[in-house]
């Protein structure tokens, strides 16, 4: 299954077939809802922070499945089987976040 990066797509093996994930406007709107942030800037910022819970990844795994035009509910995803477990769904989930928001940029090398 061919994904779109420049629209944010990702693909995931998600129950034993690939899927693609896109985290769309609406899909960062809901989860700014989800996490109670005031704009994206706040989110950003959350998700900079680099820790995650299990509920965290099940809910933007489900933003991104939702954002690709699939129909699963939190429960539905928390119950999906993500290749590699827990830290596939923790790879999957950057991915998104990457896509979404674009990679952290590195710090610069220290002056000699």
């Amino acid at each position: 299954m061919a994904v779109n990066r420049r629209r944010g797509e990702v693909s995931a093996i998600i129950d034993g077939r690939e899927r693609t994930l896109c985290l769309t406007l609406g899909a960062l709107a809901e989860l700014e809802d989800s996490f109670a942030a005031d704009n994206l800037a706040d989110l950003a910022e959350r998700f900079g922070q680099g820790r995650l819970s299990a509920r965290d990844l099940i809910r933007i795994i489900g933003a991104g499945l939702r954002g690709a035009g699939e129909t699963a509910s939190e429960a539905e995803v928390a119950a999906m089987r993500i290749e590699d477990g827990a830290a596939g769904a923790a790879r999957v989930a950057t991915k998104l976040l990457t896509a979404a928001f674009g990679a952290p940029e590195e710090s610069p090398p220290p002056n000699p």
